[in-house]
């Protein structure tokens, strides 16, 4: 091991190099840039790419000859119990450069040790800048304050754990990290970023506050989450963005509170969730979630949130979930859509969805909650007007659950609302389809006419018997029943009608009967005819 009082007389010069093929280091210029082995007077054969010099320091303070020795063995050094204040003293600060050296490499480790860097309670000054560079150890700070955002764009990495610390923000574009990135119980006054990140076992943000009002507090694209994404009673201020993430080991953001009142709380159009996204149990979203195009390979929860969107709350237009559970904690607020959706099973509670809801396309192979019979009235929530196929894709569901009756109610209704859509003529056709025959998924409403008409008839002309056209030898025995019905059958079957003729007033009685009888045939031939008929 080097020793840090072999590198103090040549701070004032210390450059950082990496080194093609090596661990980087950092190397006094007096040997040029090549650091000797151990115990050797000759230098490692290694070519060297200058990378930036470091501010100059006269010394290593008593904190840092404490790190510097302990990251050998990888042990703690703690400067204090808690979150040091802004103006923490030198016992408790620490430069960034010396942490930065020390993870790419400065010091060699202890044979049957594991190095790493473990600080706890410090101040960190300067800008921890590891960008481009291959970290070999672990990173683990806690409690700390650091004064300036970390720098860990395309760095490759092991473990890093910043855990109830304090920073103005996180730099990770490009970062590739062997184990997780953990920033639980941390405070992000600023913008974590992470684009093309690749995490192998996870990013843990569980209990972080990050706050960067009307801009991105987490930015990413591209990210690739191996080992699940853990923000449990999070408490975001910004937008979130996840972006054509890959999410395997599922997302976790129970509790978590989003907020970006009048913009997107959450938008990850495009990303894949292996196992299950759970936005639940105390999930808030003060703004727009969209995840148009995602695809979730199992349960994406919103049980017991709150979503609280102004105009627009939920997006998931053609997304693919394999179970939907939306069962808030309070009606939704905005509108939701699930334009061309593929869901399998959709878990939800009718008396939460919004006013507005876009149904248009989508599908699902089953309905659970309450509210079955309610969804009549669910399906017809478009803003844009009558869609037929939310009531197609519900009747279908209701004749695979056995509940037939439903389902005739639900195309009854689909008449119904595209009624509103025709001209004048339409319309009144329309509505004497529906009167009649309930567009004929009501044709026992025909039998109900025919039985009111055949009373009327066979009490008026049981009163007032018409005059006959006809000798007695050659007309039938009068039977207002049989006359009455004679009269509305469109085609005389009795005889009645050609053998009697009513008087007076009983004539537009006839007329009426006649003409009723016409419209109850025609009407009930064109509603069998539109439910038998694919639609």
């Amino acid at each position: 091991m080097r020793a840090y009082s072999e590198i103090i007389p040549h701070l004032p010069s210390i450059q950082m190099f990496r080194v093609r093929g090596r661990r980087p280091t950092m190397t006094p210029m007096s040997v040029e840039g090549v650091r000797a082995e151990p115990g050797s007077a000759e230098p490692r054969d290694a070519v060297i790419e200058h990378r930036e010099t470091a501010p100059a320091r006269s010394e290593l303070t008593e904190p840092e000859r404490r790190l510097w020795a302990a990251y050998p063995a990888g042990t703690w050094v703690e400067l204090g119990a808690d979150l040091p204040a802004e103006d923490a003293g030198p016992e408790r600060t620490v430069r960034a450069e010396v942490i930065a050296a020390l993870l790419l490499g400065a010091c060699d480790p202890e044979p049957g040790r594991v190095q790493a860097v473990r600080l706890r309670g410090a101040r960190v000054t300067g800008v921890l800048d590891v960008s481009g560079g291959t970290v070999g150890c672990a990173l683990r700070l806690k409690e700390c304050r650091l004064e300036e955002a970390p720098d860990f764009d395309n760095a490759q990495t092991r473990q890093i754990r910043m855990t109830d610390c304090r920073m103005p923000g996180f730099g990770g574009g490009g970062l590739r990290a062997d184990g997780y990135l953990s920033l639980s119980g941390s405070v992000i006054d600023g913008q974590l970023r992470l684009p093309r990140a690749q995490l192998a076992e996870g990013l843990r943000l569980n209990g972080t506050r990050i706050s960067n009002p009307g801009n991105w507090a987490l930015f990413s694209g591209a990210l690739s989450i191996e080992g699940g994404t853990f923000a449990r009673d999070a408490d975001i201020t910004g937008a979130v963005r996840l972006v054509g993430a890959r999410m395997g080991g599922g997302v976790f953001l129970q509790g978590a509170t989003l907020r970006n009142p009048g913009g997107y709380a959450l938008i990850a159009d495009s990303v894949v969730v292996e196992d299950a996204m759970e936005c639940s149990q105390g999930f808030t979203a003060e703004g727009t979630v969209r995840l148009r195009g995602a695809r979730i390979n199992g349960t994406l929860s919103f049980d017991q949130a709150a979503l609280i969107g102004g105009d627009r709350a939920l997006r998931l237009g053609q997304a693919q979930i394999e179970e939907l559970i939306l069962t808030p904690r309070q009606p939704i607020q905005g509108a939701v859509s699930l334009v061309y959706a593929h869901i399998g099973v959709l878990l939800d509670d009718v008396a939460t969805w919004p006013k507005q809801l876009r149904l248009n396309g989508c599908t699902y192979q089953s309905l659970r909650g309450r509210g079955i019979a309610g969804r009549i009235a669910w399906v017809s929530r478009d803003p844009e007007g009558f869609r037929p196929q939310p009531y197609e894709q519900l009747a279908a569901w209701y004749r695979r659950d056995g509940n037939d009756n439903l389902a005739r109610k639900t195309l009854l209704a689909k008449q119904r609302a595209r009624r509103a859509t025709l001209g004048r003529i339409g319309r009144l056709g329309g509505y004497l389809l529906d009167w009649t025959v309930g567009y004929g998924y009501r044709a026992w409403l025909a039998a109900v006419w025919l039985a009111l008409l055949t009373a009327v008839g066979t009490t008026v002309f049981g009163l007032e018997p018409p005059r006959s056209l006809r000798g007695p030898d050659e007309r039938p025995h009068f039977h207002a029943l049989v006359y009455t019905l004679d009269l509305m059958v469109p085609f005389g079957a009795f005889g009645q009608r050609e053998a009697w003729d009513p008087t007076g007033w009983t004539q537009w009685v006839a007329y009426a009967l006649i003409v009723s009888g016409w419209i109850l045939a025609t009407a009930l031939v064109a509603g069998v005819t539109r439910v038998l008929r694919p639609n």
